[in-house]
């Protein structure tokens, strides 16, 4: 079992930046870590994620607004969020997955708001 932290989400006003973090209890393999969001009314819909060995996916609407990293010694991804907008408000979900066998586990979620 891995149990998943986040940390970091509040109210920021549009144009701004803020960090999310994601610590895991702990590390049961290779494995990608990332971020997803689902806003009201919406489906959850992939953020980011990176793996072990550093390999990147963004989503097309975050791409040069939003950058992920990991650390991989304290089990712990980062989302780092600029330029937010209104629409970037939603509750933000950290993602683990195993890559040897599709684990996965999920955390909480914290909320992100945008004001306009």
């Amino acid at each position: 079992q891995v149990q998943l932290v986040e940390s970091g989400g509040g109210l920021v006003q549009a144009g701004g930046s803020m960090r999310l973090s994601c610590a895991a209890s702990r590390n049961i393999g290779s494995n990608i870590m990332g971020w997803y969001r689902q806003a009201p009314g919406k489906q959850r819909e992939l953020v980011a994620t990176i793996s072990t060995g550093g390999s990147l996916n963004y989503a097309d609407f975050v791409k040069d607004r939003f950058a992920i990293s990991r650390d991989n010694g304290k089990n712990t991804v980062f989302l780092q969020m600029n330029s937010l907008k209104p629409e970037d408000t939603a509750v933000y979900y950290c993602h683990y997955r195993r890559i040897l066998d599709g684990m996965e586990y999920w955390g909480k979620g914290t909320l992100v708001t945008v004001s306009s």
